[in-house]
């Protein structure tokens, strides 16, 4: 089996935190989620989380107009310059402090980056490769605080920075003689945003508090003047000597006359702001903190956020109210508004909640969230094609793996789910809580079927369902028992006990009526179904058992123990066959506030999710720590050891704390940070359970916490800190020949392919097993030669024919083509196929996957014809119909309208020649 995997999506993260950008086209939008950042394509719904990631989470994302660069900024001050079309880093900076904002200018010459008090311009990188690619232009300086938000004007001339000093700076790009720099108060409050109006130096501010300024300027884009250049000195005179006694009479409102020179008629050409208009969107008595704003320019429409969820729309300059809606119960922190000005995207980063709201219809034409808290548990669908999620916050989620969404969320749960799981037919989920209810949804109607309860109310910790989808069964938690229902009738069947400790883990054989569970007690047991649930054989282990699972023929059971040890067993001799010391394997990694080593702590570590992957050579293992290994079975060895993570935001990532961190009084993490935003969040009581979780100042540790391979063998999927990470074969890239021989060449493929050797031709292409080959050798086969083809076929490249069917679907148009291999490959090595099915069944499952698919949007597509068709037949048949008279007068009114209508076309006709 290869082990080539690598990152390829992450599902359950939408939005973390940072400012949301569209894409030029409109169409996609971008969004940082923790140290990584997500496209969403809005037009064709998929998603896809790009293969780079930064040390920190990412809190900047500036976006060039042409949508080819962007730089991410992470929140230590640590850039990468990113292509979006090769999805690879460019170049890496360090700004050495936190970065506020970052915006292109319109030209895309120049970029505006915003950190401390100072405003930095800099040179954008251009298409010819440079050794700096960040080259400083400017460095602007007049606020005095931190400052906080840019916007350029539309030809790139000028840009206003906002700060957290309540002004609002006008500075050129370019040293213009009546513009250096203006400096505009009038607020009460910290600026959140700026925004010039289209085409003129125009100027709307807003604050925190929900003002609004318009401020009108005496001079056109157009009038500004360059600097002639025996001005150079006397302007830098000007700038350091006279720059606080200009900005503090223009906190009051003031214009300054500009002193280039002490000539009155040459200090009149000075750009001039006055204050048109202000306007509050707090009612009075109302104190609701405005946390973000958006404004598109070409239909002057104003979208503000606040931090109680809601967000207006506005017409400016005349501040018309166009619209008004709650969308979140937490604060919203970024508007993002698309170039056509239809599409607003909201991000709340409290709960993870990502929205694109098309305002003219009123609409949603997205809206997700992830999970509130972390992600406990999940499960693939039979075919591969959906996942589900169960999380702490109670809700069960099902995503879609080839668009990365999520399409049903189920709430009935009131308390943490503990595990989640598919039935064989792949239309049922099945999912436990600790709120002492196992439940069943029907993917079909998307709703809660059945509930299962027990006797008395427990906590269920495990869950596992037969291979027959009739048999459920969970563990529980405080009463040591394992529940055992009927799926058909919902009635309880037996009640399990013998264990002398909470069930920690459940699992069916897959193929024998035969349930494990694992228990904290330091015992497998394994009870036989068919023989009145009697425990059929008691494994005993060294330390408590933490998960258990079965190979997918049956034969072996994975045990992982507190000890760190995973154990295999013949569980129907009871003897154990091997075992895998994985402590030191896990590496983990230090906490902030731990007081020993992390060399110490690993000795209490473990392993606490174990998969096998989908042909039984290899397992899947992972616990409290970054890394996830996969270890092959028959030889006990390492293979590949996966790091899913190495954002430092998280803790527990290194295994050494930084000293600079470290002070007589104990650690900095100590302190929290939360008090002092700007926010101006006070930390609750002590004992507040709800709502000062998302407000405080916390670090997740990072940890995995479910491991599943795909039952295609394709991927295997993780639930983890940061979100469900997704890891798949990338295949494009590797060369792997199968018995290959010196004349075996492309060369040769295409010349025995010309001979009309095609058989012949097929298996030298799979020899040398580059894909293009064999979908040109495929290709060029004439379908009526298909049944002979496939009948002639060795029967060792027959499983690699349709493995590679199945890949072509995914990507190929000529459905009914492979269609015809398939059907022709099956029906003729059906018999011999199924002898070997536990090794073909990631094959047929990932050909039934793709082919389930197509099947999904050729129908819809249908479906869709045959309704039109059926509408034209109603119509056609209506034409002969006796009407009404008064339908008759109708359509004579019509009759009318459309002949004045197309006499006055006519005359317009004529008068334009």
């Amino acid at each position: 089996m290869k082990f080539a995997y690598k990152f390829s999506n992450l599902l359950g993260t939408v939005y973390r935190c940072g400012n949301l950008n569209f894409t030029p086209d409109g169409n996609s939008l971008i969004s940082p989620v923790g140290n990584r950042i997500t496209v969403f394509d809005l037009k064709n719904n998929k998603s896809e989380t790009l293969p780079l990631a930064t040390q920190y989470n990412i809190t900047c994302v500036g976006l060039s107009p042409d949508g080819n660069l962007a730089i991410l900024i992470n929140e230590v001050g640590a850039a990468l310059l990113v292509s979006l079309i090769s999805k690879s880093v460019i170049h890496q900076f360090h700004f050495q402090k936190p970065v506020h904002s970052v915006c292109f200018s319109p030209n895309g010459k120049k970029f505006v980056v915003t950190k401390d008090k100072v405003a930095l311009m800099y040179h954008a990188p251009g298409k010819k490769r440079e050794f700096n690619a960040f080259v400083l232009d400017t460095t602007y300086y007049g606020a005095y605080d931190e400052t906080t938000c840019i916007d350029w004007t539309d030809d790139s001339k000028c840009f206003a920075v906002g700060s957290k000093d309540m002004s609002t700076w006008v500075f050129g790009a370019e040293r213009w003689s009546n513009l250096i720099y203006y400096a505009l108060g009038g607020h009460k409050d910290s600026i959140v945003s700026c925004f010039f109006e289209e085409n003129s130096l125009d100027l709307y501010t807003i604050s925190r508090d929900g003002a609004l300024c318009v401020w009108q300027c005496d001079t056109e884009l157009n009038g500004l003047k360059p600097r002639m250049s025996k001005q150079q000195t006397e302007d830098k005179e000007e700038l350091t000597k006279d720059q606080e006694e200009e900005f503090t009479e223009e906190q009051q409102g003031k214009t300054v006359q500009g002193k280039v020179n002490e000539n009155e008629q040459q200090s009149r050409k000075k750009v001039k702001y006055s204050c048109a208009a202000k306007h509050f969107f707090n009612k009075e008595g109302d104190f609701n903190n405005l946390t973000a704003a958006a404004y598109h320019k070409k239909t002057h429409l104003l979208v503000t956020g606040f931090a109680s969820g809601i967000f207006h729309l506005h017409e400016l300059p005349y501040f018309n109210l166009i619209h008004s809606l709650s969308i979140s119960d937490q604060k919203i922190a970024s508007i993002s508004v698309n170039s056509t000005g239809d599409w607003i995207a909201f991000g709340c980063s409290g709960l993870g909640q990502l929205l694109v709201w098309e305002w003219q219809s009123e609409s949603y034409v997205l809206k997700q969230q992830g999970h509130f808290n972390s992600m406990v548990s999940l499960a693939y669908s039979p075919d591969g094609q959906y996942l589900v999620t169960g999380g702490d916050d109670g809700k069960v989620k099902v995503w879609n793996t080839s668009s990365g969404f999520c399409f049903v969320t189920f709430t009935e749960h009131t308390s943490s789910i503990s595990a989640v799981t598919f039935t064989s037919s792949g239309y049922v989920i099945l999912s436990a809580s600790l709120d002492g209810t196992v439940r069943a949804f029907d993917l079909h109607r998307y709703r809660n079927f059945r509930t299962f309860t027990s006797p008395r109310p427990t906590q269920f910790s495990s869950l596992a369902v037969d291979s027959s989808g009739e048999i459920v069964s969970a563990g529980s938690q405080d009463s040591f028992e394992v529940f055992v229902w009927s799926v058909q009738s919902g009635r309880l069947l037996d009640v399990l006990a013998g264990h002398e400790g909470p069930i920690s883990s459940l699992c069916f054989n897959p193929v024998k009526c035969v349930l494990a569970s694992a228990s904290w007690d330091r015992t497998v047991r394994l009870w036989d179904m068919l023989d009145s649930w009697r425990t059929k054989e008691t494994l005993a282990l060294n330390s408590d058992v933490l998960a258990v699972a079965f190979s997918p023929d049956g034969n072996e059971l994975a045990v992982a123990s507190l000890d760190g040890q995973i154990t295999f067993w013949d569980h129907e001799n009871a003897v154990q066959t091997g075992s895998i010391e994985g402590r030191h394997d896990l590496q983990t990694g230090r906490k902030e506030l731990d007081k020993i080593t992390a060399k110490q702590a690993a000795k209490g570590k473990s392993f606490t999710t174990l998969c096998y992957s989908a042909d039984g050579q290899s397992i899947l293992a992972g616990g409290m720590s970054k890394f996830v290994c996969i270890y092959h079975i028959k030889e006990q060895i390492l293979i590949k050891k996966f790091e899913i993570s190495c954002n430092l935001s998280l803790d527990a990532m290194e295994e050494f704390l930084d000293r600079r961190k470290m002070t007589e009084f104990g650690s900095m993490a100590l302190i929290d940070e939360g008090t002092g935003d700007d926010d101006g969040v006070a930390i609750p009581l002590p004992g507040v359970k709800r709502g000062d979780m998302s407000s405080r100042h916390f670090k997740p540790e990072i940890r995995v916490t479910c491991l599943r391979f795909s039952p295609t063998g394709r991927s295997w999927a993780a639930t983890t800190t940061e979100g469900l990470l997704i890891y798949s074969l990338d295949s494009g890239l590797v060369f792997d020949p199968f018995d290959l021989e010196i004349d075996i060449t492309p060369s040769n493929v295409h010349k025995v392919l010309r001979q009309k050797e095609y058989t012949k031709a097929i298996v030298m292409a799979f020899r040398l097993n580059e894909k293009k080959l064999i979908q040109e050798v495929l290709e060029n086969v004439p379908y009526n030669d298909i049944e002979v083809i496939c009948s002639s076929l060795p029967e060792l490249y027959t499983e690699k024919m349709l493995e590679f069917l199945a890949s072509s679907f995914e990507t190929s148009r000529h459905l009914e083509f492979y269609l015809l291999w398939t059907q022709r490959l099956l029906m003729l090595h059906g018999c011999k196929l199924k002898t070997r099915s536990g090794k073909l069944l990631p094959s047929i499952q990932f050909l039934q996957k793709t082919i389930q698919r197509h099947f999904e949007d050729v129908s819809k597509l249908c479906d869709w014809n045959c309704y039109n068709m059926k509408y034209i037949l109603a119509i056609s048949q209506q034409r002969g119909m006796k009407r009404t008279a008064e339908e008759s007068e109708n359509d004579e009114e019509l009759q009318d309208l459309e002949e004045s209508s197309n006499d006055s076309f006519m005359e317009e006709s004529v008068v334009l020649p």
